[in-house]
């Protein structure tokens, strides 16, 4: 049983499934916890996205590039990502987890923000970087990663309804920092679960290193990959936006009450699950780059509905449709990517995922700050200061932060993506021999 379970798709999807409990719940609740129910300002809320945005222009690339660099009899990623998991756990109680005595000043509650974020950030870096690493030396041939990618996808949206379920429910029964407790533990469980069926290369391990600079120039001069990353941080904000506004929607423009967000949010990850597979049966019939171009095409037109949303049903019917524009940018990315990295490898001689992910990470993950500065002008422009002052018309600030932002944002992602030129070669699968 072991055997069979060593590097399988379903194994390394455990570790999805493991980092998307807290993460979904993080971008649940963060924005919702300290500006609207602690009262956190949002100039203060988004300057300490940016300054946390200056660190990680620093912290991914070299997380990638020792990733890269290291070589144990236990692989290049496991060290550092079973290292991580109790650090992780840590920054993530600690985020929701504000004293007392700084819940009433802003500055207090600002300075514990920024340096909760910034240590949270950083192992979460270390994390994401060595676990997406894997992805493209674990899983070789286009098929096998279409498949790959859409059981790990599977996954996520198992995780996200297990975080959008049980989160909310543990808020209301034990409050946010047990909430916290609760799901750092789980992700402690089902990460080192993965990590014991996670078998690395050794050939890729032997592979000759790039020094620094070397590596970063390389990937600096690779055009797929930033027409790709770019386009991606466009629709990842997106990600980021529907998952961190569903509460202020929930209550300003459903008009329900917070225990009906479970089944908003259920309706939008549930029907995402079949529609997983509906992609993957469109993704092993076209070209990478076009499966992943219909993808943002179809996600820009999914979100228009949710400027219609009324009630619970309208929500609900809205998040339905969401789903399948949402499934279509979860399966077609990482197929993309492998393939860009494939490349690199038969140009160079040198595998460097490492660098590549730590890379990638962090342009979407600059999709945080994008997010931030949406809220900040739209704010601004409507009139919403925070829960304390939400402004003449809440309803309308938040119709367009979920649906008119998000619309405009995949628009360009997807005219970006006419820029990709990048045809798949025809290759043997892993484990198949070329014939």
């Amino acid at each position: 049983m072991r055997s069979k379970a060593v590097n399988s798709a379903w194994a390394y999807a455990l570790g999805m499934f493991a980092m998307m409990i807290p993460s979904h719940a993080f971008s649940l609740y963060y924005s919702y916890y300290y500006v609207d129910t602690l009262g956190l300002g949002l100039g203060l809320a988004t300057l300490a996205r940016t300054v946390f945005l200056i660190w990680d222009a620093v912290n991914q690339p070299l997380a990638g590039y020792f990733s890269d660099r290291t070589n144990t009899k236990y692989g290049r990623r496991k060290p550092w990502i079973v290292t991580s998991v109790p650090l992780f756990m840590l920054t993530f109680i600690m985020i929701f987890s504000v004293p007392e005595g700084l819940k009433d000043s802003q500055y207090g509650l600002f300075v514990w923000f920024l340096v909760a974020l910034i240590l949270y950030e950083a192992v979460a870096t270390i994390l994401w970087v060595n676990y997406g690493a894997l992805f493209p030396e674990l899983f070789r041939g286009n098929r096998l990663r279409s498949k790959a990618s859409a059981v790990q996808q599977g996954w996520q949206i198992g995780a996200i309804l297990l975080a959008s379920v049980l989160a909310p429910m543990l808020l209301d029964g034990v409050g946010i920092s047990m909430m916290s407790v609760v799901l750092a533990a789980a992700f402690g469980l089902f990460m080192l679960l993965c990590m014991r069926f996670v078998r690395e290369s050794e050939e890729a391990r032997q592979t000759p290193r790039m020094k620094l600079g070397e590596a970063f120039r390389s990937t600096l001069r690779n055009k797929p990959f930033w027409i790709l990353n770019i386009s991606n941080s466009f629709a990842q904000t997106v990600n980021g936006l529907l998952t961190s506004m569903i509460p202020f929607y929930a209550k300003y423009v459903l008009r329900i009450p917070d225990a009906q967000v479970t089944l908003l949010l259920a309706s939008i990850f549930v029907s995402v699950i079949p529609l997983v597979a509906v992609w993957y049966w469109i993704a092993r019939r076209l070209q990478p780059v076009h499966a992943w171009r219909l993808s943002l095409l179809a996600y820009a037109l999914s979100v228009i509905p949710l400027w219609f949303g009324k009630g619970l049903a309208g929500g609900i019917a809205a998040g339905v449709i969401v789903g399948f524009g949402l499934a279509g940018f979860l399966v077609t990315p990482p197929v993309v990517n492998s393939l860009i990295i494939d490349r690199d490898f038969e140009e160079t001689g040198r595998r460097r995922e490492g660098v590549y992910t730590a890379v990638s990470g962090f342009i979407t993950r600059s999709s945080g700050l994008i997010s931030a500065v949406a809220f900040l002008i739209v704010g601004s422009m409507t009139g919403y200061e925070s829960g304390d002052n939400p402004g003449d018309d809440p309803e309308r600030t938040f119709r367009i932060l979920i649906s008119l932002v998000p619309f405009i944002l995949l628009a360009i992602a997807f005219l970006l993506s006419w820029f990709m030129k990048l045809k798949a070669h025809a290759a043997p699968e892993q484990g198949e021999q070329p014939g």
